[in-house]
């Protein structure tokens, strides 16, 4: 009964900044890697940043140096602050987890809803 779900999305200048967080919840014995995802109109779902259990992350070329992530293994929470934002950058924005449920010894992929991000001028 593992849950996530996003919130911090919403509609900002170009230039601007947003954070967007993601809480996991449920039966959860370990989550392994997290990441965020986008998908904007009419194009595929797109990895924006990921990083793992012990911190090592990795970047979309597209967001490098804008977009930090991070995450609290004690709350078992995920945040992507986003900085310098582009009109490129709206789409909704997904979170993504790799998760051992209690109880098991294999990871499952579990996705949240989605948050929607607006840049516009």
């Amino acid at each position: 009964q593992v849950q996530l779900v996003e919130s911090g999305g919403g509609l900002v200048q170009p230039g601007g900044s947003l954070r967007l967080s993601c809480a996991a919840s449920g039966s959860i014995f370990s989550i392994n890697t997290m990441g965020w995802y986008r998908q904007a109109p009419g194009k595929q779902r797109e990895l924006v940043a990921a990083i793992t259990h012990g911190g090592i992350t990795n970047y979309a070329d597209s967001v490098k140096g804008r977009f930090t992530i991070s995450r609290d293994n004690a709350k078992n929470t995920m945040i992507l602050q986003m900085n310098s934002l582009k009109p490129e950058d709206t789409a909704v924005y997904y979170c993504n987890a790799e998760v051992r449920g209690s109880g098991s010894y294999i990871y499952t992929a579990y996705w949240g809803k989605g948050t929607l991000v607006t840049v516009s001028s």
